[in-house]
């Protein structure tokens, strides 16, 4: 029994031994290789440094600006007035977070483009086409909202004085392309009833014009057409608009919403007293030879009164965005920077010596084994048999 445990521990205490001995010759090949370990990093720092002295220094400018603010007021006015056109300002709301669409803005191409051609870059960067030159603003234009709502875009640049002009030029260029386009519930709005406006305002003027050349006779005075036609006009037109209110409604409400339900009923209100009315005033309209002044008239009136739905909203929507206040504030304009950002000479040299130290030490580690392979006539084989096949795969003899 004792003969048996004594040949059992002897192996583990062979492998303990083993252990040791690799863990040494690491040590040892560590030790041996000392100063190539020390003295390559240290040179390769030393020689990146001074390389880094070389390398033209990269200046940034900054520049913080607040893009307009939205005001929520202008809905609840809107809603209040006629209850005609109230729905479209829910079409137009819903912007979620205006900051990340302003960055997008600085981003586009647009905004590239009139750098490019305003400054002339495609010369200065000595490229070929407007896409590279994009390429390289998007790699020297950092854009980035904070949560206070301000954003800042640096601009990088080897003069500082071009850098700063640049970053201010970005902020100029995003006010540009705001005057044409409508971000804001109030600026959409305010587009809406523009143009809402002035076909209502072409139509008006076609509609006088018609009533005008008609002219009027005796019959045509004594049918009062004002009476007769006004109230009919009126309830057409406001049909018109509360059918506009239910197409904007349906982009951002359920049928089944509350005030989709709710316009719908008030529109087949509108319907039945538009029906009582034309039944009402049927008979004066269609009697004799002032029917066609009578339809002249009502489709007169009814313009008018669409003209004038659309004006107060239109201007409802103007003081709403005058209130959100659609300019760029500027809170730190772009001044040519004093101290360089690029290059970090530290850091360079730091990364340098860490990645050549650690580049030596797995060479050293590589070569050591292939000695103790190359010492072994069994892994020698096989070293000779991988080199071998690692040359026929290359297609050498």
């Amino acid at each position: 029994m004792t003969d048996v445990t004594q040949a059992q521990v002897a192996p583990t205490f062979n492998d303990g031994d083993d252990d040791e001995i690799d863990l040494l010759d690491l040590a040892q090949t560590i030790v041996e290789n000392l100063r190539l370990l020390v003295l390559g990093p240290l040179a390769a720092g030393l020689v990146a440094l001074g390389i880094s002295f070389l390398i033209a220094p990269t200046f940034t400018a900054t520049t913080r600006f607040l893009p307009p603010q939205q005001q929520q007021s202008g809905m609840a006015s809107m809603l209040g007035q006629l209850g005609a056109l109230g729905g479209l300002a829910g079409a137009a709301a819903g912007i979620k977070n205006p900051a990340d669409q302003y960055v997008a803005l600085l981003q586009s191409e647009t905004v590239a483009n009139a750098l490019i051609n305003r400054f002339k870059l495609m010369e200065r960067y000595d490229a070929e086409f407007k896409q590279d030159v994009r390429k390289t603003l998007s790699t020297l234009t950092t854009v980035k909202s904070g949560k206070d709502g301000i954003i800042q875009l640096d601009f990088d640049d080897k003069d500082p004085a071009f850098a700063a002009q640049v970053a201010n030029a970005y902020v100029a260029e995003l006010g540009t392309v705001l005057n044409r386009l409508a971000l804001t519930e109030a600026q959409q709005r305010r587009q809406f009833f523009e143009k809402q406006l002035e076909q209502a305002k072409v139509k008006l003027t076609h509609a006088q014009q018609a009533l005008q050349s008609g002219g009027v006779n005796s019959a045509a005075l004594k049918s009062d057409p004002q009476a007769a036609v006004t109230l009919v006009a009126q309830l057409q037109a406001q049909i018109a608009a509360k059918e506009v209110q239910l197409g904007a409604m349906r982009g951002y409400l359920t049928p089944n919403a509350p005030d989709f339900k709710q316009a719908q009923n008030e529109l087949v209100a509108l319907r039945t007293q538009l029906t009582k009315a034309e039944s009402a005033n049927a008979a004066p309209a269609a009697n004799g030879s002032n029917a066609d002044y009578v339809a002249r008239f009502r489709e007169f009136k009814y313009f008018e009164t669409l003209f004038e739905l659309f004006a107060k909203q239109y201007e409802l929507a103007r003081v709403d965005e005058a209130r959100e206040g659609a300019v760029i504030q500027i809170v730190d304009p772009a001044t040519p920077p004093e101290r360089k950002t690029k290059p970090k000479k530290a850091l360079i040299a730091v990364l340098t010596t860490l990645a050549t130290g650690f580049i030596l030490l797995l060479w050293v580690f590589i070569r050591q084994a292939l000695r103790n392979s190359k010492a072994d006539p069994g892994r020698a084989e096989k070293l000779t048999a991988l080199s071998q096949a690692w040359r026929r795969a290359l297609g050498q003899p």
